[in-house]
């Protein structure tokens, strides 16, 4: 049973994985003659001593320790030994794909603004992804104390720093606070730059972040949709009108109530001071056409001549007759 004991073939190979786990490490067993390491697609495995690296390997594979990864590992005094006794040995495996988080802030965000007291509740919402990028890094400053880690745990630092970078780069690039996804490219490209920075002392890489969407509180929202269609509409009498009659039409207003009556004898003495408007228009329009006409009327015509006496004006439309008999413009005959 010794025998056989000692000869138990171990495996060093990813026994926990997880799809959300970004690493996991193999830690403090022993490697003995015969032991193998399996490597799967999309992981790499890192060969530690004391904490370094020894070696990295990071091709999909069946691989014989004894023969094909010992002779690399050179500093690894152990190994030099052989296995006839085993040796204690920690292997870091690491996920290499690239995370994808989808991140919210967890409080309202109060942006300063002058036109509302005490600043404008915000909330934000959108995605990001990550993925590993120092291997060196990530064992000094992650790896060296836990024996995995998983995407949510990225998540917790990002959010951990949202509040600061929204607000930095908010005020930055937000150039209108009740329109904030105008701008929101640019506001992502700069709090993506600053978590790449903070994330690369931990050994993580931020390839991408973005902002889907910023969300105001529901009466501040209403005011934004109100100045919104106001402004779409363009005359104010107008959007008031219009602002009455989907009242009306919705059942919000009318009936007997004092404020149906209210609204609705607002709304007519709206329409009838934009009826008298109109009237009053179209009165001026009509004065107006005389005036304008009046240039073009025919000079004042010449009464004929007493006793059959040529006269020096056409008596039917003006034109001067220079003495002739027929006028030579509409052929009136002038004597």
């Amino acid at each position: 049973m010794g025998f056989i004991k000692d000869q138990f073939l171990s495996v060093v190979e990813w026994e926990e994985w997880r799809e959300d786990m970004i690493f996991w490490k193999w830690s403090q067993r022993e490697i003995k003659k015969g032991s193998r390491l399996i490597l799967k697609p999309g992981q790499d495995a890192i060969f530690l001593n004391q904490g370094k690296i020894e070696g990295i390997f990071e091709q999909e594979g069946d691989y014989d320790i004894e023969s094909q990864i010992i002779p690399l590992l050179s500093t690894l005094k152990g190994f030099k030994f052989g296995f006839n006794s085993g040796m204690r040995a920690e292997v870091l495996f690491v996920n290499t794909k690239e995370f994808l988080i989808k991140w919210g802030t967890k409080n309202q965000i109060l942006l300063p603004s002058e036109k509302v007291p005490g600043g404008i509740p915000v909330r934000a919402n959108g995605t990001a992804t990550v993925k590993i990028g120092d291997y060196t890094t990530l064992i000094d400053k992650l790896a060296g104390v836990k024996n995995e880690y998983y995407v949510d745990d990225v998540r917790e630092l990002i959010i951990g720093q949202l509040d600061q970078l929204l607000m930095k780069w908010i005020s930055t690039e937000g150039k209108d606070m009740f329109n904030l996804q105008a701008n929101a490219t640019q506001i992502s490209d700069g709090i993506r730059t600053d978590l790449d920075m903070q994330l690369s002392q931990k050994g993580i890489n931020v390839p991408t972040f973005a902002v889907s969407s910023f969300t105001y509180p529901p009466e501040i929202q209403a005011k934004i949709n109100q100045v919104a269609a106001q402004s779409f509409v363009g005359d104010v009498n107008t959007y008031q009108t219009l602002t009455m009659t989907d009242a009306i039409a919705e059942g919000k207003v009318g009936g007997n109530s004092t404020m149906g009556n209210m609204a609705e004898m607002m709304m007519g003495m709206t329409m009838a001071n934009q009826m008298m408007n109109n009237m009053g228009m179209g009165m001026n329009q009509q004065q107006a056409a005389p005036q304008q006409a009046a240039p073009q009327q025919a000079a004042p015509q010449a009464a004929p001549a007493a006793g059959g006496a040529i006269p020096k004006f056409c008596p039917n439309c003006g034109t001067p007759t220079n003495g002739a008999k027929f006028c030579g413009n509409c052929g009136t005959q002038l004597g």
